[in-house]
């Protein structure tokens, strides 16, 4: 076996990610407390190399290199450049609350970005063991990043339910791919696949190899009944890391369902289907109602989270095209909300105080009425008002499965989602129609609030015109 350097071309967002998160650390070892600031500077000067290195290196025909185990095409051209925007915001929002905390350090903005990095190997990843080790390296990263304030308790007992949890999910994963690895001799999706056309529901051991897939995705998402991590890790983690691990990691998420189930196990629809159903009217129902009886807005946005999951699974179950861009689109959606809605709490948040109750939302719009209206974007959008983005998502999803007999499913989505607009709709009534509980000023920078804005109005914008993402979204599946 000869190596050939060509190999390395498609994987050079990667490299990038993986040099940039190693000097950070070197570069932390010499600078002095007061210039940590280089830290954020050389991470978003990194970012927007990689942004521009995977549109360069994109497009075209599919590659696999690395003896199979990568693949690069346009499934993942698209996801990559979406979880390295998401970022790029995560950590603008972070800045000011990272700085009044003492925890901008070199060791933060690298876990951080070996966290992308194992987004971006899920989502090339072209058999199940380069699946694994993705998926290790971001579960990894964000157990260390949810105890990464010393000082609070609720963060090492978040990161601590987060780990045993996440082992155990990981457990199940890996115990799957062991059996599927027996039934078919391959980690390749692609030789996987064609053993699973030719054996399909003869081969038992293939049949519980996919349960146990499945509940390991379950796990991952935070679906129910596999949800049990999500509300406490949400409210105990810092805010910043509560924003990176409920935007971006959503489309890895999702990556990682497609790669799992419909390019290795598609031959097994039918069985996979029927799992993804349940898993979805019981993450929308549990999630909507659920959320309704928090007044933490943390455990809120979590417990919305997981209804959103549920959504998500709706297009995947369709197992078709329309459904598989459609469900593509909501985990892009949702990802470039939750970041908008997270760093509206980091604006709101201030050194010695953090914004965590759905009372700190009050009076925003008398103190600064530009927030209070981007925040009234992002939480009409997630209620799936038109004309919002979060509509047009919600949209395509049912779309897809009635358009394959399940009428009864998108009733059922329907209804939960109204449920669903109470919560919501209560943190817009307490911005606008409350008195502000204090006049603390809110710790924003210039970058922050033009970053905010374009968040915010992106929101708008692709509800209004949301062909450009679908059409990327229904190329990736084409």
């Amino acid at each position: 076996m000869t190596f050939d350097i060509t190999q390395l071309i498609p994987i050079l967002p990667e490299i990038v990610i993986l040099v940039l998160a190693c000097t950070l650390l070197l570069v932390d070892l010499y600078v002095k407390d007061a210039q940590k600031g280089i830290n954020h500077n050389l991470t978003l000067i990194g970012l927007v190399v990689a942004i521009a290195v995977t549109l360069l290196v994109g497009g075209g025909e599919r590659q696999v290199v690395l003896e199979g185990q990568y693949v690069r095409d346009a499934l993942s051209d698209t996801l990559k450049v979406m979880v390295l925007i998401v970022s790029l915001f995560v950590f603008v929002y972070s800045r000011e609350y990272l700085r009044d905390r003492a925890l901008a350090t070199g060791e933060y903005y690298s876990l951080a970005l070996f966290a992308v990095l194992g987004m971006m190997i899920m989502i090339s990843a072209n058999s199940y063991l380069t699946i694994y080790l993705g998926l290790e390296l971001l579960a990894l990263c964000l157990y260390a990043l949810v105890a990464f304030d010393r000082e609070s308790k609720k963060g090492a007992e978040a990161a601590m339910k987060y780990f045993v949890l996440g082992a155990l999910g990981s457990g199940m994963l890996l115990y799957g791919i062991s059996m599927i690895y027996g039934a078919t001799g391959s980690l390749e999706f692609g030789p996987v696949a064609e053993v699973v056309a030719e054996q399909g529901l003869d081969n038992l051991v293939l049949v519980f190899g996919l349960a146990f897939l499945v509940v390991g995705i379950g796990f991952k998402f935070g679906a129910v009944p596999f949800h049990m991590w999500v509300p406490d890790v949400y409210e105990g983690a810092p805010t910043p890391v509560v924003l990176l691990l409920g935007s971006a990691p959503k489309i890895a998420a999702f990556a990682l369902a497609v790669r799992l189930l419909v390019d290795g196990l598609g031959g097994l629809h039918a069985d996979w289907q029927g799992m993804l159903v349940i898993l979805a009217v019981l993450s929308m129902g549990l999630g909507n109602l659920l959320a309704i009886a928090q007044s933490n807005i943390k455990r809120m946005l979590a417990y919305s989270t997981i209804a959103h999951v549920g959504f998500i699974f709706l297009g995947l179950l369709a197992g078709t095209q329309e459904g598989l861009a459609a469900a593509m689109f909501y985990a892009i959606v949702y990802a470039v909300m939750a970041a908008g809605v997270f760093g509206i709490l980091l604006v709101l948040s201030r050194k010695g105080y953090d914004a965590e109750n759905l009372e700190d939302l009050k009076g925003l719009n008398e103190r600064d009425p530009w927030y209070a209206a981007l925040m009234g974007l992002m939480m009409f959008s997630m209620a799936g008002v038109p004309p919002f983005v979060g509509f047009m998502a919600k949209f395509f999803v049912l779309k897809s499965i009635v358009s394959i007999g399940l009428v009864w499913l998108a009733v059922l989505a329907v209804i939960f989602s109204i449920i669903g607009a109470f919560y919501y709709l209560r943190a817009i009534w307490y911005m606008y129609f409350d008195k502000p509980t204090t006049d603390a000023p809110l710790t924003d920078s210039g970058a922050v609030r033009v970053a905010l804005s374009i968040n915010g109005l992106s929101v708008l914008a692709l509800g209004l015109f949301p062909a450009l993402l679908l059409s990327l979204c229904q190329a990736a599946f084409a």
